[in-house]
């Protein structure tokens, strides 16, 4: 079992399902932790709210951040990430059904890694995993082509 986590930002079940099934066909067996708008998925990376009690040195490998979120939105959530010492340098991909340029642009802007759009294209979602350099480090098995 792999120990690497990753947290996935998501509100939306079906958008979730996919994502969850994209990672799975692609091998990655990592534990997903899986939070439903930007201000629970601060309370997790800061070890706040409901999460005050989670071990603070355990961060995510990846952050899967969707845009559109209650409370809090994705690029709000992003700017927050980048500002504290802590989690400026997790790696973040946005996932999300906007098509508006202005998001792309302020996406990279606040320092996100990846855009990808929804629904979560499998292919494109394991090449920003790869991009980013770490296939290694949440591949739970060696693929079979």
């Amino acid at each position: 079992m792999v120990d690497n986590i990753i947290l996935l930002v998501e509100d939306n079940p079906d958008d979730e399902i996919l994502t969850l099934r994209a990672l799975r066909k692609n091998h990655i067996g990592n534990k997903v932790i899986v939070v439903r708008d930007g201000a629970e998925a601060l309370d997790f990376l800061f070890c706040t709210g409901l999460y005050a009690d989670r071990e603070p040195n355990k961060m995510p490998e990846i952050i899967l951040l969707d845009l559109r979120l209650p409370k809090l939105g994705g690029l709000e959530v992003l700017q927050r990430i980048r500002e504290k010492e802590r989690t400026r340098l997790l790696p973040v991909v946005i996932l999300t059904s906007s098509d508006r340029d202005q998001d792309l642009v302020e996406g990279f802007k606040f320092g996100a890694n990846a855009y990808i759009p929804k629904p979560v294209n499998f292919t494109h979602l394991i090449e920003a995993v790869h991009q980013l350099g770490l296939h290694l480090m949440v591949l739970s098995e060696v693929p079979h082509f």
